[in-house]
């Protein structure tokens, strides 16, 4: 009788662990499960601070698969020119990625809109979800109500001078160096004292493509206290008197070229150059980047809002995050879901994902940047961060309307009949 009651309790124990393992597997799909086979993921990133570099990239997937070694993720990198074409084709041929890491205005009003996206709303039911700030969680979900977006990082975008440069031609009285303002009126002095100084290009408004198109619409919209789109984000308000004003002097005002030729990399690596006075489209991500494709940058970089004619300036909001590809495959849609939970649901993988970033928090933490001096001079952009409009509606259709709108502007056409031909308007 003992060796049959010890013989049931064997099988009953045998019995019950094999349930909670297989309860575990199904529920955690990077749980330690040996019997489990491995899980490959696809990771694609945009060029967000070193998540754009395969070393970086490579050591915290490294840190993920000592955790999760039943989840195997490889990474391929995507830049601003053509990423967007590469993730169309890919998804057109059917081999999109599993994660993506980008913004609100490709993951929600682009892709997601699309429905080649997965829900990720139950990511949003943790306890550090709630801490995340409002604005940040209304411009990852959709208007359905679904979020195609699980945020890490924010930034405000701003444009940069060459100091040193500034200095010499005289025009450093027209900016404010404790702020890191300047007024319409100082930005085209400025550009007067430059090209008196012999300056040809003060600076290059681009417009090759949408890429860096936060910076060209930031300029316009400042200049003149003019808006893209209405405070409720429901239509584009491109076709303003002060849209039009702004657009006016940017073509007009010498030593200032609208080019249709030049693309916002283009142009970054022409005032890393020296090339022009002042770059519109930066941020401190782009300054460390542009440090190490620049060893030889040998000017004083000031990073500086864009010229506003009243009151604050009004900067293009940056939001980065994960997005997952509904590829069909619940179990590889499962273990993106464990990926990301384990970068923004512990400080210490999330600390470092931010870092990676070189941008800041999107939740309240402790300060993760202590004693950085460089991260210290461009958080005086945070407060002019304004309401992040990437998510209205034909977003999509009119970014590719704006940088035509300007090459438009560029190559001869009026500025009514250019902006009012804009496709979002």
């Amino acid at each position: 009788m003992k060796k049959i009651i010890g013989f049931l309790c064997v099988i009953l124990s045998s019995a019950l662990l094999s349930s909670c393992a297989n309860r575990s597997a199904d529920q955690d799909p990077g749980g330690d499960t040996s019997a489990r086979q491995t899980t490959d993921l696809v990771l694609w990133t945009f060029p967000v601070g070193s998540w754009g570099n395969p070393t970086a990239v490579a050591s915290m997937l490294a840190a993920f698969h000592k955790e999760y070694p039943n989840i195997n993720i490889s990474a391929e990198f995507l830049n601003y020119d053509n990423g967007d074409e590469k993730i169309s084709q890919a998804v057109s041929e059917g081999r999109m990625p599993n994660l993506v890491l980008e913004g609100p205005e490709r993951l929600v009003a682009n892709w997601g809109e699309r429905g080649w996206m997965a829900d990720l709303s139950d990511l949003w039911e943790s306890d550090q979800s709630g801490r995340i700030y409002e604005n940040i969680r209304s411009a990852c979900r959709h208007k359905s109500g679904a979020y195609y977006e699980y945020p890490i990082c924010m930034s405000a975008h701003c444009m940069a001078i060459n100091y040193d440069m500034f200095r010499e031609a005289g025009a450093l009285p027209y900016i404010d160096e404790e702020t890191h303002t300047w007024t319409t009126q100082g930005f085209i002095k400025a550009v007067e004292a430059l090209t008196a100084w012999g300056q040809k290009n003060a600076g290059i408004v681009y417009c090759k493509n949408q890429s860096g198109d936060q910076g060209t619409r930031a300029l316009v919209n400042n200049l003149y206290g003019g808006s893209f789109t209405d405070d409720t984000h429901t239509f584009y308000t491109v076709d303003s008197e002060e849209n039009r004003k702004a657009l006016e002097l940017l073509r007009d005002l010498d030593g200032i070229t609208i080019d249709p030729s030049i693309s916002s990399s283009e142009a970054i690596d022409l005032f890393c150059k020296k090339e022009s006075a002042m770059c519109f489209c930066w941020s401190v991500s782009v300054e460390i980047q542009q440090t190490i494709n620049h060893p030889d940058l040998d000017f004083e970089i000031f990073p500086i809002a864009f010229p506003t004619s009243q009151g604050a300036p009004r900067l293009q909001s940056g939001i980065w995050g994960f997005g997952v590809f509904d590829n069909g495959n619940e179990e590889q849609i499962q273990a993106s879901k464990t990926f990301i939970r384990y970068i923004t649901e512990n400080d210490i993988p999330y600390a470092r994902a931010v870092r990676a970033s070189s941008y800041w928090p999107v939740r309240d933490m402790a300060n993760i940047y202590e004693n950085d001096l460089l991260m210290e001079e461009y958080g005086i952009f945070t407060p002019y961060m304004d309401d992040y409009y990437q998510t209205t509606p034909g977003w999509t259709e009119a970014r590719s309307s704006w940088y035509r709108m300007l090459t438009e502007i560029g190559e001869g056409t009026s500025v009514p009949e250019a902006v009012k031909a804009f496709g979002g308007s």
